[in-house]
């Protein structure tokens, strides 16, 4: 039956709602780079190492996503998808307002440095539970009468590390070196607009049709069952996700010596502001491109080419990097496309992956827990090559610099191995397949199937042999 006008426009505002938040979170993510900038030249070097702000912060922060996401996947399995994006969006706008307002006790910057490292960590909560909420909402959606088969893609988040990175910049044009109190207590402030906005284009949403026909909302989850089946997947998925986030999250560490080298060690907050925005804008060609490749090559094979060419990047960096850095111009570009192709590739693909290899019923923890584990792989990644670095030589040797980029480009390599052999490609309606294919393999086992689904919602007992005529069917008459 040929959809309305309305019922499609309702979907995309549905899916837009969702990528929206994710712009949210990637602003309230990324803007504490520039403000942990400010705040040093604020209250100085030495009294933020005296608190031991910068560990507190990271180690704070990552607790705080992981925690969001692994509780936030099973309440969005569990009470809806709705309620997930609603709390987690509340809890983003609350505590980006209250990160803005941090205050020690009698203007104590310890107490100040405290408060701020406890909101980021109540911060990250909300952002985490965006991963198994927004994200599998966003993907149900997509395949809801009306949308696109094939418009399967995750950007918004991208967009939002380069707004927070403009934004500071414009606040430090707009108040001057001697407000930087202001520009830091702003940057993070701002982040409440995008999130409130989407809190409240979210009170009229509904739940995705998916979810409605078959959650396990109240009914028991046979989790035994789910490992079975689904267990060789989920450890695939987050074993690439782990990889991909030991590769990305620590070679930010070279972008300030990007743009140290390129600004000749200047402190003019300006210049420095000015190339972080561009460092981030690396980010933007791979993930656009990738959002029009991932529709013809699917996600499998176009996260597989995505990481084989970033490792060619990475090796060919490691090898040709004395050569490079004598024009760091060169490098800056060479580097932005080793970021553009882990953004082409896993960066567009992995959640669709997550989203979409698993059945409705546990999507939202099946989700939850690879991104959990992509995120344990940023943090020790994060930890880890520092010491490599050092090992090598130091960050002032040709040895200690490259170490990394070999390791990163083989880790890659390995990536794109594991997605061969162990990961599935997704089809268009694969979702819908993939919950009937469920619903057989556990009547097949013995479990009562007649609770799944929200009450008033008609039940699909289609085959699947039936259901992958009809999905031919449609092919052949859109041809």
């Amino acid at each position: 039956m040929a959809t309305t006008f309305k019922e499609r426009l309702k979907s995309v505002s549905l899916i837009f709602a969702c990528g929206t938040a994710l712009f949210s979170d990637g602003y309230a993510n990324g803007v504490i780079g520039n403000v942990n900038t400010l705040l040093t030249r604020v209250y100085g070097p030495a009294e933020l190492k005296k608190h031991d702000y910068s560990r507190t912060l990271s180690s704070l922060g990552f607790a705080g996503t992981v925690v969001g996401m692994l509780i936030f996947g099973y309440l969005s399995d569990k009470i809806g998808r709705k309620f997930g994006m609603m709390t987690a969006t509340g809890i983003v706008a609350l505590f980006s307002g209250l990160s803005a307002a941090s205050a020690g006790a009698h203007g104590s910057v310890g107490g100040l440095l405290s408060m701020l490292s406890a909101m980021r960590f109540l911060l990250g909560i909300g952002v985490g539970a965006e991963y198994p909420c927004g994200s599998v909402s966003a993907s149900e959606q997509s395949e809801e009468p009306g949308i696109s088969k094939n418009a399967q893609h995750h950007s918004m988040i991208d967009f939002g590390f380069v707004i927070s990175s403009f934004v500071p910049l414009v606040l430090f044009w707009i108040f001057g070196d001697n407000h930087l109190r202001a520009v830091w207590r702003l940057s993070l402030g701002l982040g409440v607009i995008p999130a409130l906005a989407v809190f409240i284009w979210r009170l009229s949403m509904d739940e995705p049709v998916r979810y409605k026909k078959d959650s396990m909302k109240h009914a028991r989850i046979p989790y035994m069952l789910v490992l079975r089946r689904y267990g060789g997947s989920l450890a695939a998925i987050s074993f690439t996700w782990f990889l991909y986030d030991i590769i990305v999250y620590p070679f930010g560490l070279y972008s300030s010596i990007i743009v140290d080298r390129v600004t000749g060690g200047s402190s003019d907050l300006q210049i420095v502001l000015g190339w972080n925005v561009i460092i981030n804008l690396f980010y933007m060609p791979g993930t656009i491109g990738g959002a029009f490749i991932v529709d013809y090559l699917g996600p499998k094979y176009t996260m597989i080419t995505g990481l084989l060419l970033q490792a060619v990047v990475g090796f060919l960096m490691s090898g040709l990097y004395s050569h490079l850095t004598e024009h760091i111009a060169g490098f800056a570009v060479v580097y932005g496309i080793f970021l553009s192709f882990g953004e082409l590739g896993p960066g567009n693909c992995l959640g669709l992956l997550a989203s979409k290899t698993s059945p409705t019923a546990v999507r939202g923890q099946f989700y939850g827990i690879a991104a959990a584990i992509g995120k344990v792989g940023a943090f020790i990644g994060t930890w880890m090559f520092p010491p490599i670095i050092d090992a090598f030589g130091g960050s002032s040797s040709t040895r200690g610099n490259t170490g990394p980029f070999w390791i990163g480009s083989g880790l890659a390599v390995l990536s794109a191995l594991v997605t061969f052999f162990f990961i599935q490609p997704l089809t268009t309606d694969g979702m819908e397949v993939e919950d009937r294919k469920f619903r057989e393999y556990l009547e097949s086992n013995g479990y009562d199937t007649r609770a799944m689904g929200l009450p008033g919602t008609e039940s699909e007992v289609t085959s699947v042999e039936e259901e992958e005529k009809n999905i031919e069917k449609e092919n052949v008459s859109s041809v």
